[in-house]
Parts: C-alpha cells; structure tokens; sequence
C-alpha cells in the first residue's frame, strides 16, 4: 500500500467541520467525562501505567476543565476483552488503547483519525505507523506503544567461545551457535516457537528470509518459496543440530529473554524491554540488526499497540482534544521513556535520537521507518496468529515439515479472508 496523504484543501476541510461540530458534542454545555480503557505497560505500582495516566489527565484536565477523563488500566491478558465486553454490552468507551482495531473498524464502530485529530497531530505520526493503522485505507488505528527487534547476544559467552564479532548472516549464526555449544552454553540460540507470541519469531524469520506474512497488496503469502527454505534452515542447521537447547515449540518469549537474563543464552532476537532485564542481572549484552540470508536483514518486524475512538458515545471533539493532548512531543516522550519503548511520532522519535539519554534505543528507532508490522488491518489476523501460535513451532521439529505448515496455515488465512470479504 503507498502512504497518502491529506490534500491541504482536505485538511482545511477537516479542520473546519471540527470546529463547526464542537459546540454540538457536549463541548459548551457543561461537564463531559470520557472513558479511556488502558493496557498496563508497568511491572510494579511504582511505574504502573495508572500512574502515568493519573498525571496525564491531571494536567490534562486543568487546561480544559470542561473535560474529565475516567482511566482503567487492565493487564495485557485482560484489556482487549474487557473492551469487548464492554461494547457488546452497549457501553462502549469513547477511547480504548489495546492491541487491535480493524475489527471495530470494519463494524463502523470508530471515528477515521482525521475526524479527531489536529493537521499537525495527524501528520505527525511515523509515516509506516500511520499505514499500519488504516482499514480500507482510512487511518483509524492511532500507535501508542511501539518497538522494533534486534539480535541480542552476550558478549561474555561470546568471548569465551572465541567469537570477536556478532553474526550478520545465517551462516554466523550457525558457526557461532556451535562455537557456543562446543563452550557448554545451555541454549546457543534461543528460538521461541512456543504458544505465548510465535507469531513474533515466525514474523522476524520470515523478515529474514526475504519474505513476510503478507504480500505488497496486502494478500497472504505465508507459504511463499522463500518461507520454506527460511524454516527448512531453521529445521536443520540450528533445531536439527542442537544449537537451540530446548524444543522451540515448547519454548515461550518471557522463558527465552528469562534464560538470556540468567546469562544461560547466547543470543536470541528481542525487543528493547530485554535491555532493563538483562541490565537488573548484570548481563553484558550487544545488539545488532537482525541477520538475513546472506548479510543484513533488509527490514525487522515493528510492533505497535492501538489507540481508538469509539463513536457511541458523540464526543468526538472532546476526544479529538484530548488525543492532541496525548500525542503532544513532551507526552510521548514520556511514555516511551517511562517504559523503554519507541516514540509514535517523528517530532518525538527526533528528540530522542538528539538526547543522549537513550542511546541504547537509537538502534532500535533508527529502523521503525522501515519496520514490517503486523497485517492488523485485516480482520482475518486473529485467527491466522492464533494458528501461526498453534502449529510454528512443530513445523521445525524433528518429525517437522515446514512446507506442510506452512501450507496449512495458508489454508486458514485464505478462508478467514474470504469470509470477512464476504
């Protein structure tokens, strides 16, 4: 898909229906409470994500004490159902920050962003986040959270295997993941394949292998030629060869990155959230682009999780002036600072690059413009990441057939796409 952009007259367009529009939403009559449901980033009360959306709104609401925002923060295992329950119900909030959108949107259940935000605020988001965002080419899917993946490795274990510099093709990772074992590392290379986030490690091979889930339209293409060799290799140079330590389909991501902590891996792919845990247990740690076929990967897997307006309730304006508030520069910068991810916008990802308080997530920002997300915009995901989480990790097993899978898996997209056509 090409990005596109709001024509001047469009944007003008729109700026003037907002303000035209305002007094009617509840604006000058009194009192308007907005309902946000949040996921929790933090992993303790002292960094909660309550807490950062407590001073949020305070300041929020002292600027504009015609509005009051009501936060509930959910755990990630519990807020994209508390939302949906709370819409089936006929109580949707007018905000929600979870991990999906298109289903909402395909229902006509939300506002397009340009309904919401300011020029400027819309306009600022990272170009590939924006894109990520859209269903049928209108932007309805705000990124909040976002992060990208790179290689982590450790130096000691490295060093002691005699290996002086990180692997930047599949070939090193083979050599360097026996160099690793020949030294008695428990796991030379992690590989999670294991139900908790599959689709993750699925996605960032698949990356590497020159290929991905979807193709340039937007069509599946998970058993493409180039996906088959990538977990063929997989299956026999490191799965086949013991150099992944463990059964990969039994493996999750929070064992893996626990292990690399505990200094029991070599090197695994990973996110920037690993960096403060490997630091808490002293882990001397580098991280390097993901490594592809015959070098480089030309591109890593970005995440990014959602915000969204639901229109059941009609306070667009309201909405539209808080979420300007959100994603102001110093706002963002915030978040992503408080809890190690990667700025939405390029006015704040250009700050943080300019501040060297975060030089370990320079890497990792520096390859968001041209990070591969997820097809959230399809409302077939779902189900295809809840079968890529089933079946991955035993394609690359020993009894495993990666084209058989891969097969199978394709059955299933092709089916769910088909009947969200229809």
């Amino acid at each position: 898909m090409q990005r596109r952009y709001l024509s001047l007259a469009a944007a003008i367009a729109t700026t003037m229906t907002l303000t035209l529009t305002g007094c009617g939403s509840g604006s000058g009559d009194g009192d308007v409470t907005l309902k946000l449901v949040a996921a929790e980033y933090g992993d303790s009360p002292a960094n909660s994500s309550q807490r950062y959306w407590d001073q949020l709104t305070r300041a929020f609401e002292k600027k504009n004490p015609g509005i009051k925002i009501d936060v509930e923060v959910y755990s990630w295992k519990d807020v994209d159902k508390k939302v949906e329950e709370l819409v089936d119900s006929g109580h949707a909030p007018d905000l929600a920050q979870i991990g999906a959108y298109a289903d909402y949107a395909a229902k006509g259940q939300l506002y397009g962003v340009d309904q919401l935000l300011s020029i400027s605020t819309q306009g600022d988001f990272t170009p590939a986040m924006a894109e990520a965002g859209e269903y049928r080419r209108v932007q309805y899917g705000m990124p909040f959270g976002a992060s990208t993946r790179r290689l982590f490795y450790n130096k000691k274990l490295f060093a002691d295997a005699g290996i002086k510099t990180p692997p930047q093709s599949w070939n090193d990772i083979a050599r360097d993941a026996q160099l690793l074992k020949d030294k008695g590392v428990q796991m030379p290379y992690a590989l999670p394949l294991g139900p908790e986030e599959t689709q993750a490690e699925t996605l960032m091979w698949m990356l590497s292998g020159g290929s991905s889930y979807t193709d340039t339209i937007g069509k599946y293409r998970i058993d493409s030629p180039e996906n088959v060799k990538t977990f063929d290799w997989l299956k026999n140079n490191l799965v086949g060869k013991g150099l992944t330590g463990s059964d990969p389909a039994k493996l999750n991501r929070e064992d893996a990155f626990q292990g690399f902590a505990d200094g029991k891996v070599g090197m695994l792919n990973g996110h920037p959230t690993l960096m403060k845990q490997a630091e808490a247990k002293g882990v001397d740690y580098g991280t390097v682009e993901l490594p592809g076929v015959d070098g480089k990967a030309k591109s890593t897997m970005g995440v990014a999780d959602w915000m969204m307006a639901f229109k059941q309730n009609g306070h667009r304006a309201e909405v539209g002036k808080f979420l300007d508030f959100v994603y102001s520069k110093k706002n963002v910068m915030k978040f992503s600072g408080d809890y190690g991810l990667l700025p939405v916008t390029t006015s704040a990802s250009q700050a943080m690059l300019a501040d060297n308080k975060y030089p370990k997530l320079h890497g990792f920002l520096e390859q968001l413009a041209t990070a591969e997300f997820y097809p959230a915009n399809k409302t077939s995901w779902p189900l295809v990441s809840k079968t890529i989480k089933a079946k991955m990790g035993t394609a690359v097993g020993p009894k495993g057939n990666p084209a058989g899978v891969l097969t199978q898996i394709q059955h299933v997209a092709d089916e769910a796409d088909s009947a969200a056509a229809g």
